[in-house]
Parts: C-alpha cells; sequence; structure tokens
C-alpha cells in the first residue's frame, strides 16, 4: 500500500494552495467525506465532536456542519478553548458556520474541570476525536490530555480525524493517545499506521480522498522547501554546510556563478578550485568567493589531487564540472576526485565519459541536460515525458545516483521516487543557468539528503529565474537569476 509521511501530506497541502486549491477547500472535502463515513456507520446516531484548535477541529466543524443535515443523527459539538484561539482562519470560518447549521449544542470548554462536567458523555453514540493533529512531540496539553482520557473511558464508538489525537503516524510512537475503533485519514495511508503496534491504538483505519491535485504531488512546489534544514539561531561558521567547487580552465564565469549560487542559497563557505591561468579573472566577480592556491597551468589535471585533497576532505559537499573542459587529463583527475567526495554535484563537463556507478562511499547528484545524459546512456532520449520520468527513475536506481534531467520540465528521481518541476522560462537559455543550478542543489545538498536537495534546487533555480524574467525578458542573465534566489528561499 502507497503511503505518505505527516512531512509530505504538508508539503502537499502547501503545493495544492499554490495551485490554487486553497486550504478552506481540502478541508471542505476532509469534513464531507467524514460525515460520509458516519452516515455510512450508523443510520441514527448522538455524535459528539471534540475539537482543538487547529485545522483538525476545523475537519471536525465541517464534518459536524454536513452530519446536522443528515436524517436522524443529533449533533454536539466540544471546543476545547475560546473560539478566539483557534489558530487558522479556515477552522475559524468553519467554527462561525456552526450556529447557521442546526447542530445542536455547540460549547466552547475553557478548562479541564467544565470538561469533565460535561454531561454529553454519556449520551453520545459516536464520538469524533478532532482534538490534535500529527504535529504533536511529547505529552499532550491541558486541555487536550483530559479530553484523551475522557474519549477513553466513554462506551461510545470511537472515530479519530486523520489520526488518534497523541499519536505519531509517521514513526507510531505516543506518549498519551486516544484509542480510536476507526481512524479516518486523508489521501493516503500514514506509514505508522502499518505498524503491527498500531491497530490497537487506531482501529480500523480507512482512507479517505480530499480531491488532491495530481500536481501537487507529481511536481516540486513551495511545500516541498519547508520540509528543508531550517538554519538555528545559534549557528556557528560552517554549520549551514561547506562546499567547494572544482572548475573553470576553457571558461572562467561558470565556477564563479555556481559558488555565487551556493553562497546566495545559503552556504556558509565556498572555496574556488580553478587554474591559476583564470584565478585572477573568477575573483574579480566578487570579493565574497575564497580561491585555493596552487593549482598551476590552464587545466586541471591529476597531478594537482594532493593540493584538493585537504579541501575536498574539509568539505561537505563538492560540485565539479562547471566551466571545465573535457581535456583528457581533466577528465582523468574527475574519475579520481569522486570517490575521495562525501558528497558531489557533478555538472557540465565532469559528465563528459563517466563512469557510473562511481567507486567509493559517495552520495552523488547529477546534473545533466538531454544531450548530456543520452550520451552517460548510450541511447536517443524519448520525446514522451512518461518515457523520461520511467527511463530516469530507471537509470537512477541502476547507477545508485539521484538523477536530474534539466528541460523545459525537469525530471528528478532517487530511483524509487521520480518528480518533476515546472518553474522556468525560455529566457534561461542563456548561458549559466546551469551552472547556477549546481550551486543551489550543492548549498541544500550540504544540509539535507541528496533527493530533496535536488527537487528543492530545480525549484528555487527556476523560481528565481521567473522573477528575473518579470524584470528583464528575455535579456535576463544568469548572475540576475543568482540575485533572485534569496527570494525564493525566504518566502517559504
Amino acid at each position: 500500500m502507497e503511503t505518505i509521511t505527516p512531512l509530505r501530506m504538508r508539503a502537499v497541502d502547501t503545493n495544492c494552495a499554490y495551485l490554487g486549491m486553497s486550504p478552506l477547500q481540502l478541508m471542505e472535502n476532509a469534513g464531507a467525506g467524514i460525515a460520509r463515513e458516519i452516515g455510512a456507520h450508523a443510520s441514527a446516531a448522538s455524535v459528539l465532536f471534540i475539537a482543538g484548535r487547529g485545522n483538525n477541529g476545523g475537519d471536525a466543524f465541517v464534518a459536524a456542519r454536513h452530519l446536522s443535515l443528515f436524517p436522524g443523527f443529533r449533533v454536539k459539538v466540544l471546543l476545547l478553548g475560546n473560539a478566539s484561539q483557534i489558530r487558522t482562519m479556515e477552522a475559524r470560518a468553519n467554527f462561525d458556520l456552526l450556529k447557521y447549521s442546526g447542530v445542536d449544542d455547540i460549547r466552547e470548554v475553557r478548562d479541564s474541570s467544565e470538561l469533565r462536567s460535561y454531561s454529553g458523555w454519556k449520551e453520545a453514540d459516536v464520538i469524533v476525536d478532532g482534538v490534535l493533529g500529527s504535529g504533536l512531540k511529547g505529552h499532550p496539553r491541558e486541555p487536550e490530555s483530559t479530553a484523551i482520557d475522557l474519549i477513553n473511558a466513554t462506551d461510545a464508538f470511537v472515530l479519530s480525524i486523520d489520526s488518534p489525537s497523541g499519536f505519531d503516524p509517521e514513526t507510531g510512537r505516543f506518549e498519551k493517545s486516544v484509542k480510536a475503533d476507526m481512524t479516518l485519514t486523508f489521501h493516503k495511508m500514514k506509514s505508522g499506521f502499518l505498524l503491527p503496534s498500531s491497530k490497537d491504538i487506531t482501529g480500523e483505519v480507512r482512507v479517505v480522498g480530499i480531491g488532491v491535485c495530481r500536481d501537487a504531488e507529481l511536481f516540486v512546489g513551495p511545500g516541498d522547501l519547508n520540509g528543508l534544514a531550517v538554519r538555528s539561531a545559534s549557528s556557528h561558521k560552517g554549520n549551514s554546510g561547506s562546499l567547494l567547487v572544482i572548475g573553470g580552465g576553457p571558461y572562467s564565469g561558470a565556477p564563479a556563478f555556481a559558488a555565487l549560487a551556493a553562497l546566495r542559497a545559503g552556504a556558509d563557505m565556498v572555496t574556488l578550485v580553478v587554474p591559476e591561468s583564470i584565478s585572477n579573472v573568477v575573483a574579480g566577480f566578487s570579493p565574497d568567493l575564497i580561491l585555493a592556491k596552487g593549482i598551476r597551468g590552464e587545466k586541471l589535471c591529476p597531478e594537482h589531487i594532493p593540493l584538493i585533497s585537504p579541501l575536498i576532505e574539509s568539505s561537505d559537499v563538492v560540485v565539479i564540472g562547471p566551466g571545465l573542459g573535457r581535456d583528457a587529463a581533466t577528465l582523468e583527475a574527475v574519475e579520481k576526485i569522486l570517490p575521495m567526495c562525501k558528497k558531489a554535484v557533478v555538472d557540465a563537463d565532469a559528465l563528459y565519459d563517466l563512469s557510473l556507478p562511481v567507486a567509493g562511499d559517495v552520495d552523488l547528484i547529477i546534473t545533466p541536460h538531454g544531450g548530456e545524459f543520452s550520451r552517460l546512456m548510450g541511447n536517443a532520449l524519448p520525446f514522451s515525458l512518461q518515457d523520461r520520468k520511467g527511463l530516469v527513475n530507471a537509470f537512477s536506481r541502476e547507477k545508485q545516483i539521484v538523477t536530474i534531467l534539466k528541460g523545459s520540465i525537469d525530471v528528478i528521481s532517487d530511483g524509487k521516487e521520480t518528480r518533476l518541476n515546472r518553474t522556468g522560462n525560455a529566457g534561461m537559455t542563456v548561458g549559466g543557468t546551469g551552472d547556477v543550478l549546481a550551486g543551489i542543489v550543492g548549498a541544500l545538498f550540504a544540509s539535507n539528503n541528496a533527493f530533496d536537495a535536488a527537487c528543492c534546487g530545480c525549484f528555487v533555480n527556476g523560481a528565481a529565474g521567473d522573477l528575473a524574467y518579470e524584470e528583464h525578458g528575455y535579456g535576463l542573465l544568469a548572475s540576475d537569476i543568482i540575485r533572485k534566489v534569496p527570494s525564493i528561499l525566504k518566502q517559504e
């Protein structure tokens, strides 16, 4: 059975809003689905909704409103706290609608003693648990803790919304939890519900569709960015990533673009390894660039590896390839460098004649465009997006890497999961945008797993390009995209 984690579900919800489907629509669909399930369970009943102040409570308010229209059902709602404390606009709007909906009793319960003295517990045939969502860590506070105790002490049929309150639907852990007879979870099964130990808490689990947009899961969106590692207020220099960019020789702009993009994407330290022949030109791009010394000549060669080796060891991620050229000695150096890395992003010329899988224990992301990917495969790239998805997935699984196939729609896969990205525009065919992508992905890779870094890097690069297009049209430059990167990351 296909499952989804709570974190991923929150990302999908945000992506739905990004596509134009409001949280209010999803809440309406969830509540209506709950009411239908209750109606299918019983032909007539007294139903007591116990609602918290978050979106789980909002789902309960919608369900109560719908169920009040079903013949034979008597509906009561207890809100744990004051209506003024309801945390989301959607939940508050649906609470306010209850007074127009024929609900028999609506009460705001301000403390645990008032909750314990409520007379409606014994009258309820069905109790709907909408107390807490899936984000709780640790022991529930009051009055939620008392509500859980009272729900568990009742003889009524207990139905939990999305997840039993207090229960972690990803890990199956809990300190105190509602013990449900049935759990109605939304969109997809949650991974923790399939653990053998969970059934005593969840009871029967049913999945309720809520009309999630397909593309909210398939395409990368701003919700995915919300799952990225967050910089701590107590962070020190280097805690948010140390990158080494190895490139340049025939070209000087490419490695500078990658390094500057990495800095704008949040990397703390970025060091550039470029041949001495272009070091002054590269340094001239910005005083923020740190250049390693001693790489003599006009191209990267195997004899430079002893100088580079300590830099690789002290770096979280190596970005290799931008502007490197395809000289035989350079490609030999690339082949020897990659097994030395902990994490690496391989771009541009470093992909030429790349042998995969790479020896050693390196976590690898490659960023080919269509021509480079065809060369790596040894076959022409299919035109169909569906065929490309399958091909990139199979290639990534076989080579044990994460692949970003760049295009008008990017295809990203780790061999297990495949995502698409549609941000970006035709103005980004200008030179340097691929180097910017490599730098962004490298920065995110320092603090996140390879697949998340690749997916989010594609979204950020394209979205920054779209902002640059609004200002410059088809005259945009790679440097314009770099300047817009913080605006995209800051929005999340």
